[in-house]
């Protein structure tokens, strides 16, 4: 079964919470052995993954998406500077 959870701070570490759901699922108990197997997740990735059949020219899109973030920053930033 695959889930996509954030991880949590716990003491100096990072933990991984299964939810409640997915554990009495899988008959999955505190005494059980899982393996995780960890994978960051690239939303840009995922994106042009998609699209991938569409036609539509990839890098292209991902040129588009980054320069929407960098003038996000920028207004942000100015926001800032005249508060």
């Amino acid at each position: 079964m695959r889930i996509i959870t954030k991880p949590r701070r716990w003491g100096n570490s990072l933990g991984i919470i299964i939810p409640k759901k997915i554990a009495e699922k899988e008959n999955i108990t505190t005494e059980a052995e899982v393996c995780i197997e960890i994978k960051k997740e690239n939303p840009l990735k995922r994106v042009c993954g998609i699209l991938k059949d569409s036609g539509m020219d990839a890098q292209k899109i991902k040129n588009e998406l980054r320069n929407k973030e960098r003038v996000a920053e920028k207004r942000k930033w100015r926001k800032l500077s005249i508060s």
